[in-house]
């Protein structure tokens, strides 16, 4: 919620076509789809989805909302304030956060980025570089779906300088219309990767998915693609082909912002990057090279919208990853810390092979490492054979012990050395008592998988239980 107007109440029902009921609020500030957390200003947007938001209007007015989007059927309550009504909740939104990218100056910048991976820690580091330069607006979390994308730009103030936006999808087709209401002036993907294949008969057809996002970028925009991906020439084309221009950045001699080499360790990564002809030194105090990579194309954002590039690296010094993609917390235990790595929001197999490198680097007081590996949904028939590739990361990586969870890393945990083998459960509340006696002093403990594989709850049984024994 911001503390001032961001919507009068006329401007809102003009955007989206609504009518209101009762008296309109004076100040408008914010918008929420969760009625627990409206705040005062806030409007209750009513969605109908798995559940009907309808059925919250009265505790989102009993939260603070101000006002509540609803439909042209609903019927008042006791204890509601002002109705915004439409016929639609959803296209409601979407009208409203069309209306906030038309509001927006000429002279605003708009970012967008998607990608198989690397998608929200990109968001982060272009709301952090884009902040130095001018206002600057962002979604909260992953905020890149049908609700998510709409619902962040009815967010954005009318004087933003620089909207940085993300754009996901897990269908062909999702990402055309999110992309035509953003309307980016940069388009970035990040990367291509077999991810979603249960959706999709092929990488190739997530590819062309991806390839949408270009679709709202206009004949002055740029794509910024990664030079090392095998699918760079085909996004090149599908972006040259609206009159956008095409900046590339990776380890390839041809990249415009090229990583010329990276040392990572356990407190961070620093890289030489020549970005369009500039040498720079770039310092990320998080460990990776893929976060390193992901940060050229960042880099070419600010060039591409008139900024310092320089400013930007100084700016990314500051750059945390976000929570479950990667926090690596040290819990002091009496006989030796344990070294504690946060990969639990989501996986796939190129986000999961990078997670295992990051395992990898040497870190003080460290005698094992533990991966902790719930399965990677949505592959498809190709999910088995994916998961059993891991192995050869994992021996690559001298992982000591692998605790793995679910269906389809049997499959992984199948081809595992002996010594590997850690222990196997089909789900991660049968694997949580094995990795709780298993985890000692002086292990670095990875833990990923899917949201859908639940190994959110390990890694925080796994905290809770060390925190309780640090006494003992």
């Amino acid at each position: 919620m911001t503390t001032h107007a961001l919507w009068t109440a006329e401007g809102l029902a003009m955007a989206c076509g609504g009518t209101w009921d009762g008296a309109p609020p004076d100040l408008l500030s914010g918008f929420t789809l969760d009625s627990r957390i409206a705040e005062p200003g806030d409007v209750f947007i009513a969605l109908k989805s798995n559940r009907d938001g309808h059925d919250f209007v009265g505790a989102a007015f009993a939260s603070g909302a101000v006002a509540a989007l609803v439909s042209r059927d609903y019927v008042r309550s006791a204890g509601d304030g002002a109705l915004l009504r439409v016929d639609d909740t959803q296209a409601g939104l979407e009208a409203i956060g069309v209306g906030a990218r038309n509001r927006l100056s000429p002279s605003a910048y708009v970012i967008a980025v998607t990608g198989s991976v690397g998608k929200t820690g990109t968001k982060e580091m272009l709301r952090l570089a884009f902040s130095v330069f001018g206002a600057t607006h962002a979604p909260e979390k992953s905020f890149n779906n049908h609700w998510g994308v709409p619902l962040t730009l009815a967010r954005m103030a009318a004087d933003t300088r620089y909207g940085v936006f993300e754009i996901g999808m897990n269908n062909p087709g999702e990402i055309t219309p999110l992309s035509r209401m953003v309307r980016p002036d940069v388009a970035i993907v990040t990367t291509v990767a077999p991810v979603h294949l249960g959706q999709f008969a092929s990488v190739d057809e997530i590819a062309e998915a991806k390839a949408e996002i270009f679709q709202g970028l206009d004949a002055e925009g740029t794509a910024i693609l990664n030079r090392d991906n095998a699918y760079f020439d085909f996004l090149a084309r599908r972006a040259r082909a609206r009159g956008a221009a095409v900046l590339s950045f990776g380890q390839h001699v041809d990249a415009d912002c090229r990583l010329v080499t990276a040392h990572a360790d356990a407190a961070g990564t620093t890289a030489q990057v020549v970005c369009l002809g500039e040498d720079h030194s770039l310092r990320l105090n998080v460990p990776g090279a893929h976060l390193v990579m992901n940060a050229l194309a960042v880099l070419l954002a600010a060039r591409a919208s008139g900024c310092d590039v320089a400013h930007a690296v100084r700016a990314l010094e500051a750059f945390n990853v976000p929570e479950g993609r990667g926090v690596v917390e040290r819990i002091a235990m009496p006989d030796g810390d344990v070294v504690l790595i946060d990969e639990s929001y989501n996986a796939n197999p190129a986000s999961m092979a990078a997670a295992i490198s990051v395992l990898e680097l040497p870190r003080a007081g460290v005698n094992r490492r533990v991966a902790i590996v719930g399965d990677m949904l949505e592959l498809g028939e190709d999910g088995p054979a994916l998961h059993a590739a891991l192995a050869e990361d994992l021996a690559a990586a001298k992982v000591n012990a692998v605790f793995a969870c679910g269906p389809l890393m049997a499959h992984l945990y199948e081809v595992l050395s002996a010594e590997q083998k850690g222990g196997y459960a089909p789900t991660a509340e049968a694997l949580m008592e094995a990795v709780l006696r298993a985890v000692k002093p002086g292990d670095a403990v990875m833990v990923k998988g899917s949201l859908g594989s639940r190994m959110g709850p390990v890694l925080a049984a796994l905290k809770s239980h060390l925190l309780k024994n640090q006494a003992s």
